[in-house]
């Protein structure tokens, strides 16, 4: 029996070079690219790049459902995320670490109205475990990579 309120997500490519991808998911287009050092043209973000601003837009979401939820007046947020990785498995040169980050450290700064200390630790803490994005990355998801 199918899940009724499953979402589809879809993301079509199309490689430009060995460092820049076109992408288009439903009616949004990107560009990724490399920086420059990495053999790129720095045309876009990097995917590492992607995978963390997806994080913060995630948590943004998520955060103002919650706040709504709780009956929190949340009028915004600051995120800053900084991710530690050792480009070594990726490029070849070791293969003794993931080729991942190995640390991802998401710093918030919420603007709610009238919200005590105890209620925003509460927020942060259901909002961290809502987040599909950061659930992603926290935990093992099933992918399989097939070929046409």
């Amino acid at each position: 029996m199918e899940n009724k309120r499953e979402v589809n997500v879809t993301v079509h490519a199309q490689s430009e070079s060995a460092t820049r991808m076109n992408l288009k998911s439903g009616k949004f287009q990107m560009v990724i690219d490399e920086p420059k050092p990495m053999g790129g043209t720095d045309q876009g973000p990097s995917p590492i790049q992607v995978l963390l601003m997806s994080l913060a837009g995630c948590l943004n979401v998520t955060g103002h459902e919650v706040a709504k939820q709780k009956g929190l007046k949340l009028n915004g947020m600051k995120i800053k995320i900084e991710g530690k990785m050792n480009p070594c498995t990726f490029i070849g040169c070791s293969y003794d670490e993931r080729a991942g980050f190995q640390k991802v450290v998401v710093n918030v700064k919420p603007n709610f109205e009238n919200a005590t200390p105890q209620q925003i630790d509460d927020w942060l803490k259901e909002t961290e475990e809502r987040c599909p994005v950061t659930d992603n990355i926290e935990n093992a998801t099933q992918i399989k990579i097939e070929h046409n």
